[in-house]
């Protein structure tokens, strides 16, 4: 390894890549991709995409970040290939764009996360959404979350990120554990789990081309792929890490998380009678309150700790997306990381300005993120790995790694040639197709 800041655990690692996946993936977004998508029927598809795509895309990620041990960018430089530098600049811009808007939404959950105290959406949630999602306020409350985000990057790898993710990612598992308990009591858990963990397999062959690649997608979003991110956080990782067996913990751990934050919202939503087909970006924000109207004190203070775990998990994704930026400014122009944090943050609040004035600009701003330059930068990652690392991918892989890698190595660079590469294809397609 280089004289380059590294993980101070293994564990650390983990965590602060469970964290990124989180929150742009699973507290915020899976439950209402599953109710959008034909409930337990997703789910299937959803855990079969993350077993069969993005574990092997991850580790494709993990491959490309520890070899190089730089920076997204400078990862296709140095290990050899210039000419793709590009599908690190454009996992890089995908980052950017996102935590763009995603900062006004981190924004709104710390406002959400006070009035829950006081119960202050009152008696129309959705009312009350539209009233402060947008606006002045909204640009306030953006301008709170960046500069949080700003404060754990500022530190750092060891001191800042890990620190903070290693607090972070516990607790909210904790405190969804015991939501999820809370709900298990409700009486509408039982059609929610009915609802929740039961497919009914006509709906996948009845809805299979709306299904199927929302299912992909979230499976590449629930896990932070196409943002650099997993390049970036693996190039702090030791050579003697081995990279397969933190991609399944990583990947366990995220869809334990994914499904534990259903028990929590369905359990909510039908003991309330309340739809949850909500979509959109505003989804979380109208449905839970909604649910929680009529539940008083002890409302108030689920909906405390619900939002809370929603606001933990938005800030552990945010620092991940800056991280990747600032790296590259310090790994490649030699920047020092405090300043330019703090810089690329007020840039990033200036770009958030329009999410933050109007939820219909955040909406635009997220599906091309999702539909164009995700699937896209997955593409070319899997491609790059599969076919132009190739072999040197499997060498890499099998660093630090038992028999068991060591053996299945090649395996897993054909699924990236084959499998993988036509599933993320099919869903670029699919994808673009939607965005016209």
């Amino acid at each position: 390894m280089s004289d380059r800041e590294t993980w101070t655990t293994r564990l650390g690692f983990i965590l602060a890549a469970v964290g990124s996946a989180v929150g742009l993936g699973n507290v915020w977004r899976f439950p209402f991709q599953t109710a959008t998508n034909g409930g337990a029927a997703f789910l299937v598809v959803y855990l079969v995409a993350v077993l069969v795509i993005g574990l092997p895309a991850i580790l494709a990620e993990f491959v490309v970040g520890r070899r190089a041990e730089t920076s997204a960018i400078g990862a296709f430089e140095r290990l050899g290939y210039g000419k793709w530098r590009a599908v690190g600049a454009l996992g890089v811009f995908a980052g950017f764009w996102t935590l763009s808007y995603y900062s006004v939404v981190g924004g709104w959950v710390i406002r959400y996360v006070g009035e829950s105290v006081v119960g202050g959406y009152g008696s129309n949630p959705e009312t009350f959404f539209g009233s402060v999602s947008a606006g002045p306020e909204a640009i306030a409350f953006h301008a709170l979350f960046m500069l949080l985000t700003v404060a754990i990057v500022a530190f750092g790898i060891q001191g800042g990120i890990e620190r903070a993710t290693t607090l972070m990612v516990p607790a909210v598992v904790l405190i969804l554990v015991g939501l999820a308990g809370y709900g298990a009591t409700l009486a509408g858990s039982a059609e929610a789990y009915d609802y929740f963990l039961t497919p009914d397999f006509g709906v996948i062959v009845e809805n299979a081309s709306s299904v199927v690649p929302a299912a992909v997608g979230q499976a590449m979003f629930s896990l932070s792929l196409g943002f650099a991110v997993m390049i970036t956080y693996a190039s702090y990782v030791g050579d003697d890490d081995s990279l397969s067996v933190d991609g399944v913990s990583i990947a366990v751990t995220n869809t334990a998380i994914g499904l534990l934050a259903g028990l929590v919202v369905f359990p909510l939503l039908f003991t309330q009678g309340v739809a949850p087909d909500t979509s959109g970006p505003g989804a979380v924000f109208i449905a839970v309150p909604t649910a929680l109207i009529n539940f008083g004190v002890a409302g108030r203070a689920v909906g405390v700790a619900f939002f809370l775990v929603v606001l933990i998990a938005a800030l552990s994704s945010a620092i991940s997306l800056l991280e990747v930026v600032v790296s590259y400014l310090v790994d490649s122009h030699g920047l020092a990381r405090k300043p330019t944090a703090l810089a690329l943050g007020t840039l990033l609040f200036l770009l958030g300005l329009p999410s933050a004035w109007s939820t219909d600009w955040l909406g635009w701003f997220d599906s091309v993120a999702v539909n164009l330059y995700l699937p896209i930068a997955v593409l070319l990652i899997v491609f790059f790995v599969g076919w132009v690392l190739a072999d040197d991918a499997v060498a890499e892989l099998r660093n630090g790694a038992g028999g068991t890698t060591r053996a299945l190595a090649p395996v897993w660079l054909w699924s990236l040639r084959t499998v993988v590469l036509l599933a993320v294809l099919g869903t670029v397609a699919l994808s673009l197709t939607s965005l016209t």
